[in-house]
């Protein structure tokens, strides 16, 4: 559940507050509907679920916010909501999930990829840290994708990855 939630907060967390043109650029360009799926991972060790994910994107030049959906298993539907700003060439914002409890977002952009920082409201996977890497492919697809720390490793291990594209690139 939190990992769909993660997916879900990584396409909500690539927005800006300030930003300079090509900040501005950026930011517009993940404007509008996406969907697609991915995988989440329920906890670190534990088992990964398919989902499908529907997100909503109103973007200006300094600001992102998004609103989504995720499905697994026909069983389950978690819905999710991210604001993020840009100040220059650095992101900041919240990722709220079902708890309703607000997570802060902080990092900058590499390219056409948004690196982030998770700030867990609460304890996830044993800590409150975490990865958002949000990275545009082309002009109709986002590849979104959390990666958390195993404690008890030390490896990165990606909790959730989500492909989204825009309705219209699915049918072409």
């Amino acid at each position: 559940m939190r990992a769909v939630l993660i997916a879900a907060l990584l396409s909500l967390t690539c927005l800006p507050a300030r930003a300079d043109t090509s900040e501005a650029g950026f930011l517009q360009s993940l404007g509008g509907d996406w969907s697609g799926a991915g995988m989440v991972l329920t906890r670190i060790g534990g088992t990964s679920l398919n989902v499908s994910c529907t997100l909503r994107s109103d973007a200006s030049a300094s600001t992102v916010s998004m609103n989504g959906t995720c499905r697994g298993l026909a069983v389950f539907t978690r819905a999710f909501s991210a604001i993020v700003k840009a100040a220059g060439q650095r992101y900041t914002g919240n990722y709220i999930g079902p708890s309703g409890q607000p997570s802060k977002l902080v990092g900058s952009r590499q390219g056409n990829r948004l690196n982030l920082n998770v700030t867990w409201a609460r304890v996830v996977n044993g800590d409150r840290n975490a990865t958002l890497v949000i990275e545009k492919v082309g002009q109709d697809r986002l590849l979104m994708q959390t990666v958390d720390r195993d404690l008890a490793s030390g490896r990165s291990v990606v909790t959730s990855r989500i492909d989204l594209q825009r309705p219209s690139a699915a049918s072409r």
